[in-house]
């Protein structure tokens, strides 16, 4: 016989340690976080911020794309929009998707 069988080894096998398991799975988290939730999370935060701010005066841009002046803050999370002469409409706040002219609060003379 010119070639012999092989056979396995008998030995033992390390066993692989958890940590490396687990570390691709954290990274990819990571990456995540940083690149797609953090983000999100500002963005949202700065809108919430304009909505809370939005004053009578301001020119706002709905999501569907329609410019309108605000006529009055209603009680809640709605305004009053004027979109042309005399048509008003209630939106509620968080539709806005942009403040294009902020006006300057009133000053309060005393």
């Amino acid at each position: 016989m010119l070639i012999s069988p092989a056979f396995a080894q008998a030995g033992e096998a390390a066993a692989p340690n958890a940590l490396v398991q687990l570390a691709p799975l954290v990274f990819i988290f990571v990456i995540f976080y940083f690149l797609l939730i953090r983000p999100q999370m500002t963005a949202r935060k700065k809108h919430m911020e304009m909505v809370s701010n939005v004053r009578r005066g301001d020119t706002v841009v709905t999501a569907g794309g329609i410019i309108g002046k605000v006529t009055k803050v209603l009680e809640g999370d709605e305004v009053m929009v004027e979109l042309a002469d005399n048509v008003q409409v209630r939106i509620v706040k968080t539709t806005l998707s942009d403040v294009r002219n902020k006006t300057e609060p009133a000053a309060n003379d005393a």
